[in-house]
């Protein structure tokens, strides 16, 4: 029995890796062990609760405020006992986390096959997103198996001379996870609130947003509320302190926005689900959303997800206040342009990445 190690830390990781690993354990010709660092503490347990997936392992690095410097020392010191213990012939990785990163370099270091979910994106500008962008190239370098979502991951890391024959374009696993968290009856207080308004979805909570680009957005939010009465916008907002002191600056306490605490992954793909429109400057988002057939304005200057801007689902408004207005205000007032991006077609799979890339490993380990 050959034994496949999936090693995750973030809530993002766990929605996308967690098909994989229901896929791998319905095979009696695969150990498969679940790692997570912790690296999300709350919001990893709520997924992990929804999907039914107990870990194995869990080295629980999350400390407060935490710099980068201390998150990397604590995954590569916990992550090498695991391995020693467990010594598998593969580690799956997932996207571009520092836990990716770190578990990628741990099984470099023990000579340990590497096996990339979700390779390829790149903005090639290693300080956006930061450091999602640097990781990711980092862990091509090292994984033998590269799972890319699309075409267009796949040439990137042919321009970078990855060999061909490591390279198996899956599809995205995100949207295997979205048949299970998806529920037609589905209700929520919120959602009640909303009813009778177009409801806007908003998530930002990215690092380099923060400060004057994190204000930009939400002032061009509250503008645009002022401007429409029948829009309702909710928000998720993330935990982090700073993140919270500029909402409440900025929203207050105004009626049609709604402020709430982050929702576990059923909730959240459910409200995407019933929302008009979404604005995040999430990764994961823009891949979702283009199977609910929902309109997303990326507010980040650059995407590794160029996939839905050639689909037309996407749109890149970066984070300046009046081009987040203008794009913002174009979607709710011409019905062309909306339903143009509402009806592209989803670049991101058909929803069975999570079987391709058990197949792939099945092929490689047993040579059949």
């Amino acid at each position: 029995m050959k034994k496949v190690m999936l090693v995750f830390g973030t809530r993002p990781e766990a929605i996308k890796m967690a098909p994989v690993v229901k896929e791998l354990n319905s095979r009696e010709n695969i150990q498969t062990i679940v790692c997570v660092t912790g690296q999300h503490r709350e919001m990893l347990d709520q997924v992990l609760n929804v999907f039914e997936i107990k870990p194995d392992y869990d080295l629980s690095i999350m400390k407060e405020k935490q710099t980068l410097f201390e998150v990397t020392e604590n995954i590569l010191k916990k992550i090498k006992e695991v391995l020693e213990i467990e010594r598998p012939n593969l580690v799956l990785v997932h996207g571009d986390t520092s836990t990716t990163f770190v578990t990628a370099l741990a099984c470099y270091y023990m000579q340990i096959d590497v096996g990339h979910v979700e390779a390829g994106l790149r903005t090639h500008n290693i300080y956006s997103p930061f450091p999602e962008e640097f990781n990711r190239q980092a862990v091509g370098v090292i994984a033998k198996y590269h799972f890319a979502p699309t075409e267009q991951a796949k040439q990137n890391l042919m321009s970078e001379g990855k060999r061909a024959e490591s390279i198996f374009v899956t599809g995205n696993t995100v949207i295997d996870a979205l048949k299970k968290t998806i529920h037609t009856a589905y209700t929520h207080s919120v959602l009640e609130w909303a009813e009778g308004s177009r409801l806007i979805l908003l998530t930002a909570h990215r690092r380099e947003n923060l400060g004057d680009p994190l204000k930009n957005i939400f002032k061009a939010i509250r503008h645009i509320v002022e401007e429409f009465e029948d829009i309702k916008v909710v928000y998720p907002i993330h935990m982090n302190p700073e993140i919270r002191k500029i909402a409440k600056e900025i929203f207050g306490n105004h009626k049609r926005i709604r402020v709430i605490e982050p929702l576990d992954v059923l909730d959240f793909h459910n409200f995407m689900a019933h929302s008009f429109l979404i604005l995040t400057d999430s990764g994961g988002i823009q891949e979702e959303a283009p199977s609910l057939g929902k309109p997303v304005l990326v507010l980040r200057n650059t995407t590794e997800r160029p996939e839905g801007i050639s689909a037309g689902t996407l749109k890149l408004v970066g984070v300046n206040e009046g081009d987040i207005f203008d794009a913002f205000k174009l979607l709710l007032n011409d019905k062309d342009e909306y339903e143009k991006m509402s009806q592209a077609n989803n670049p991101y799979g058909d929803g069975r990445a999570s079987v391709r890339i058990r197949e792939v490993i099945e092929k490689n380990l047993f040579h059949f």
